[in-house]
């Protein structure tokens, strides 16, 4: 990731000030921004906070506070001065920019005579998540997911910041392109929060293969069914397993000959098995990989992989 790339986020005069964090591109993870509250900016898992003058500094005293009118300013170029185009992903809470960095948005609500949200209006927080694809990041898994030439359906496991989504991603991508160990074949992806592909305006920001379709901003129920049917994947990946809706609609799509990737949250498989849709899988038999990570010294490590009766099969 280049520091332009960071800088091309800020509205254009605004940019010198942000020098400093641009140059931190490749190890930049978080930018926060919130009205009348210092700007925080997070490097390698440290939080640190920007003053007046560009400078990074450690503590909050003295860094630059925005006002309304910033944030205003920053969201009208984040979705280059067409909010209106934009409004399907800012009722969702978020908007994917190019490079596939994701943008939260926090503020007013405005809900329809049903008490769904219809809008947003005094947006006054922004969570700017640099994206960081680890190409090669599957690379020590990848032949544990394959038996006669073929991937295996996998369900990915670990705490929030694991690193599941990145390694999701990256053995999407290796599935598509084909490895040494099977060829490549053609993937779908249902990219509920757009975290996968990151998709701007429709194209993939990240690298997920050269066979891999994306439907982007969809719910993962609707979504699988609807590349089932016109896609025709021989594998069908998702982000997040989270109800009995999804397992179920995983069971369907497993039932039509596609093989799943797919992630769940969980500290252990002992911890996720307390879930109803979870239980629900396994009784299914939906997947013939279970795959423990952890985040160790900053990067995604896989610790324990399971077989399809949950059994441990092979140890790091």
């Amino acid at each position: 990731m280049r520091a332009e790339e960071i800088l091309g986020l800020f509205p254009e005069e605004s940019r010198e000030r942000w020098r400093e964090v641009a140059k931190q591109a490749k190890r930049l993870q978080e930018i926060r921004l919130r009205a009348g509250m210092p700007l925080s900016i997070l490097i390698n898992n440290r939080e640190h906070f920007l003053d007046m003058q560009g400078r990074i500094v450690d503590r909050p005293e003295g860094a630059a506070r925005p006002a309304p009118e910033e944030l205003e300013d920053m969201l009208g170029h984040l979705c280059r001065y067409s909010i209106y185009a934009f409004a399907d992903e800012i009722r969702q809470g978020f908007l994917t920019v190019p490079g596939g960095h994701r943008v939260g948005l926090a503020g007013q609500v405005i809900l329809d005579g049903e008490g769904r949200i219809r809008n947003m209006k005094y947006i006054r927080y922004l969570n700017i998540r640099i994206a960081h694809q680890i190409r090669g990041a599957a690379d020590a898994l990848i032949p544990r997911l394959y038996e006669e030439g073929r991937v295996m359906s996998t369900l990915l496991i670990s705490p929030p910041g694991g690193g599941k989504t990145t390694m999701l991603r990256d053995i999407i991508r290796q599935v598509s392109d084909g490895t040494v160990y099977g060829p490549g074949v053609n993937v779908s992806v249902v990219d509920e929060r757009s975290e996968i592909a990151g998709s701007y305006l429709g194209v993939s920001q990240n690298d997920v293969g050269i066979r891999t379709d994306v439907l982007d901003g969809c719910p993962k129920v609707e979504g699988m069914m609807r590349l089932i049917r016109s896609m025709a994947p021989r594998v069908l990946a998702v982000d997040e397993v989270g109800s009995l809706a999804d397992a179920q609609a995983l069971q369907m799509a497993g039932g039509c000959g596609c093989k799943l990737l797919a992630t769940i949250h969980g500290g252990s498989l002992e911890e996720v098995r307390q879930k109803k849709y979870m239980r629900y899988m396994m009784e299914q038999g939906l997947f013939e990989r279970y795959v423990m990570l952890e985040r160790i010294q900053g990067a995604c490590r896989t610790v324990e992989i399971y077989d399809r009766e949950g059994k441990p099969c092979i140890r790091q």
